[in-house]
């Protein structure tokens, strides 16, 4: 038993030595959880001679569930085997293997993955006569999910939204939708618990049957809980009542998906007699990095308080980084950690994290551009996200019509009822008759095999060649929006209020700065062949195999329970993080500064805060101020480093020209080394390989470049720098 406990400090000795009646481990980050919970299942089965048989223990995820497994068998040996650890889904289908018959179900009943429901959802929508335009799947979806973590059934929903035209039509189809489910004898994930608290409650027979079983019962990650599951924990522990749940009311940073962080919070008040231990001793950062996540979650008033500390030493200050765009931010991040990995440690010490998925579009293009290996975990690359891919497949069919490929991916995105039936049956008689699938659809009228779907086919055809004919004749950028438009893409997102979809149309618009930006680029003509050469050359660098040494990127919501030495927190600025959309809600605001506190608290030795003067972001470029988290870290643990603007840099602000480094496809010379000889004046005749011919109007010196005013004859005046517009002298004024 002494060997049992010799590794823990004096907290985790009273975690684990406390085990009976209700108890709440507050466990800080890097605090040993994991330990805790390991230990006092191996010290109750030793101590107390209790059988495994009666020991209940529920995590998240399967992953957390074998580590316990190993972590309790290596200590004690096969004695997990009769105990029962597993995530919230698998224990309650243990429970329902033997008991749902009493909801009128058969014990072989189907689990509905997502891509099923949405089947059965679509389903119901046509049965009901109900446009998807009009209750889009993902939405409907969401609010059945929600409806059932409430622990509300189609009845009750029906009451309580009786007087709400919208919902009482998800009302119908949430109706239709579990009477569909139960003739298939199926569940989705939100019955499996929902179905087992409802055996619980309305069978006491049942429900003592396993509160006499589980004499033991210990939550993992608590404050994740939504009210469900709250239900189930209430349920199965108040028989013995020796209910140790673990979990941080700092890290609660799920609200989006249901968790309520009442539940840790008002744990004294549902469990009475209740005791709290709180771990405070850190084994992962140093004292440095824990003072400012303490700084920063203080500033909560919802929270029960602690203050993390370590043995590990006061290690080095925080860097803040202040760059003068998202470009300097991105080049800093890449230098930084080749440095690291310069002098000794390795890429996959690194780990980048950001708010929102579009920040890590321009992060990748600098890691690229300065050879560091990195990976996206949890998350897609930018330009392998679908509906970037899907926009691009557009541009490309445009481009080439003969593209069958990117023809095949977008026909029926968004959905026009063309079924993949009928663009097989079309790509047989495009093989049949030696042509590509768009010329079959442009004539679909003339072929018996497509008659069902002729018009179909031809308004898509029609859809594509009036885009077709406008591609020549636009303002790239104009053009790329008018193709999102006019296609119904950006229409089929905005029409559904959902996350998912929200994030979705962030990521376009952050396209749309891509295109923007390759469009003010002077080393290109702005055509649209140009444009999806440049994207190829970046996403043609497929995903790096994740077990060789690379940098990660990931959102900080992917990156809880992670820690690595070095971290960089991207992008540290009002409306960013925190996001506007939290800024005016009290709850939302500190759900983002939990979530701040979880990003500072990954870095084990190195900590990274960057943020840009300016930030060019989902399609606009404004001027950026530093995060009201930054500003609650006292100056004592940072080392404030800032890029100034060169002076060629501050010319371009000055004039209004927006800067763009130099592409994969540019010269690898920085502007300051490039010898180009500066001899204009007003009067001259120039050439620009983009705007045409001009005539310099004035030609101002500026150090060892000179501001330039022409009036080309096609577009009128432009401000530009002598050095980098690579004019050609035509005629000498």
């Amino acid at each position: 038993m002494e060997k049992l406990l010799s590794s823990l400090n004096d907290k985790q000795i009273e975690a684990v030595t406390t085990t009976e009646g209700p108890l709440l481990v507050l466990a800080g980050a890097g605090s040993g959880k994991t330990t805790v919970l390991v230990n006092r299942i191996a010290y109750i089965i030793a101590k107390h001679r209790v059988s495994p048989y009666n020991i209940l223990a529920i995590t998240f995820t399967n992953k957390a569930a074998k580590e316990m497994k190993d972590r309790i068998t290596n200590l004690l040996g096969n004695v997990s085997d009769g105990m029962w650890i597993g995530t919230f889904h698998s224990v309650c289908v243990r429970i329902l293997r033997t008991t749902i018959d009493l909801l009128g179900y058969t014990r072989d009943f189907v689990i509905y993955d997502g891509a099923d429901t949405k089947t059965l959802l679509k389903d119901c929508l046509k049965e009901l006569d109900l446009d998807e335009k009009n209750f889009p799947i993902r939405n409907v979806s969401s609010v059945i999910s929600s409806a059932k973590n409430d622990m509300m059934e189609p009845d009750t929903f029906e009451r309580e939204y009786k007087n709400d035209y919208r919902m009482n039509i998800i009302s119908r189809i949430y109706k239709l939708y579990q009477a569909k489910l139960r003739a298939n004898n199926a569940l989705d994930f939100d019955d499996i618990i929902l179905f087992t608290v409802k055996i619980l409650s309305q069978n006491p027979d049942v429900l003592m049957k396993y509160q006499s079983r589980f004499e033991y019962v210990l939550v993992d990650e608590y404050q994740d809980t939504n009210n469900t599951q709250y239900n189930l924990i209430k349920l199965l522990s108040d028989g013995y009542r020796n209910i140790c749940v673990v979990g941080d009311d700092d890290q609660s940073i799920y609200k989006f998906r249901g968790a309520n962080i009442n539940n840790i919070l008002n744990f004294q008040d549902d469990f009475q007699n209740a005791k709290v231990i709180r771990l405070e001793q850190n084994y992962r950062s140093t004292q440095t990095i824990l003072n400012a996540a303490n700084t920063v979650i203080d500033n909560n008033r919802e929270r029960m308080g602690k203050n993390l500390w370590t043995d590990n030493g006061e290690g080095k200050k925080i860097t803040a980084y202040t760059g003068t765009n998202e470009y300097d931010e991105g080049k800093f991040i890449a230098n930084k950690i080749k440095e690291h990995c310069n002098a000794g440690g390795k890429y996959s010490d690194c780990a980048v994290l950001y708010r929102t998925n579009a920040q890590s579009r321009v992060i990748e293009e600098m890691l690229m551009r300065s050879s560091v290996p990195y990976r996206v975990l949890a998350g897609l690359r930018f330009y392998d996200r679908k509906e970037i891919k899907d926009i691009i497949a557009y541009l490309r069919l445009i481009h080439n019509p003969h593209d069958d490929l990117s023809l095949k991916r977008i026909i029926n995105e968004p959905k026009r009822k063309i079924g993949n039936a009928t663009v097989e049956k079309a790509q047989r008689l495009a093989n049949e008759n030696n042509c590509g699938v768009f010329d079959i659809i442009c004539m679909a009228d003339t072929f018996p095999e497509l008659k069902s779907a002729a018009q179909r086919l031809k308004d898509f055809a029609a859809l594509m060649v009036g885009l077709i004919t406008k591609k020549d004749n636009m303002k790239l950028s104009e053009f790329v929006k008018k193709v999102m438009d006019q296609t119904g893409y950006l229409g089929s997102l905005t029409a559904e209020q959902s996350i998912e979809n929200q994030t979705r149309i962030d990521n376009l618009e952050e396209f749309m700065s891509v295109v923007s930006e390759f469009e003010s680029s002077p080393d290109y003509n702005g055509t649209l062949s140009e444009l999806l050469e440049n994207i190829s050359l970046v996403s043609d660098l497929d995903a790096l195999d994740e077990d060789i040494d690379s940098a990660v990127l990931m959102t900080i919501h992917s990156a809880k329970g992670l820690e690595f030495p070095v971290v960089f927190l991207a992008g540290f600025e009002e409306g960013l993080f925190p996001g506007l959309r939290s800024m005016g809600d009290d709850e939302d605001l500190e759900e983002e500064r939990r979530l701040c506190y979880v990003a500072i608290t990954r870095a084990k030795e190195e900590l990274y805060l960057t943020k840009t003067h300016s930030r060019t972001i989902f399609g606009r470029t404004s001027p950026a101020r530093a995060s009201r988290f930054f500003d609650e870290i006292p100056k004592e643990y940072l080392d404030e480093q800032e890029d100034k603007p060169s002076i060629f840099e501050r010319a371009q602000n000055k004039i209004g020209i927006s800067y763009i480094p130099p592409t994969r496809t540019q010269s690898k010379h920085s502007y300051d080394d490039e010898k180009t000889e500066i001899d204009f004046k007003a009067g001259d005749r120039v050439l620009h390989r983009k705007f045409g011919e001009g005539t310099i109007i004035s030609a101002q010196a500026f150090g060892s470049d000179a501001i330039l005013q022409i009036n080309f004859d096609s577009i009128g005046q432009k401000q530009l720098m002598a050095a980098f517009a690579k004019l050609k002298k035509i005629k000498k004024g």
